[in-house]
């Protein structure tokens, strides 16, 4: 191979690596993300308050969940020492587990067909 060649061979890797690396920028730059700026990052921040008192209240209040079912919310502290005491016997805490759910997920019964 003489002088030329080999120069032609270099200029041609060289360009197509310049070729790639360009293409492979222009790729990084136009799927980036766009940046945070100052309202997205209040957004987040509010919407960041908004759930964290939401899960407070949900952890440290009463509230009626469905009147129809019984279903009623209580503070964490209160359920967690309700089910130590219901499992201090553990065949009465799974029986009584067993009621709850099979309370809190029946359905309404079906309406009759018309057709039958």
């Amino acid at each position: 191979m003489d002088r030329t060649t080999l120069t032609a061979w270099l200029a041609g890797l060289g360009g197509a690596f310049l070729i790639v690396g360009g293409l492979a920028w222009f790729v990084i730059q136009r799927t980036a993300p766009p940046g945070v700026d100052v309202a997205r990052a209040e957004l987040r921040r509010k919407n960041l308050s908004e759930l964290q008192a939401l899960n407070a209240r949900a952890l440290t209040t009463y509230e009626l969940l469905d009147k129809n079912k019984g279903l009623y919310r209580i503070p964490i502290r209160q359920a967690m020492a309700m089910t130590v005491d219901l499992w201090r016997d553990p065949a009465a805490g799974r029986a009584d587990l067993l009621a709850r759910i099979d309370k809190a997920t029946a359905k309404p019964p079906e309406k009759p067909n018309e057709y039958e």
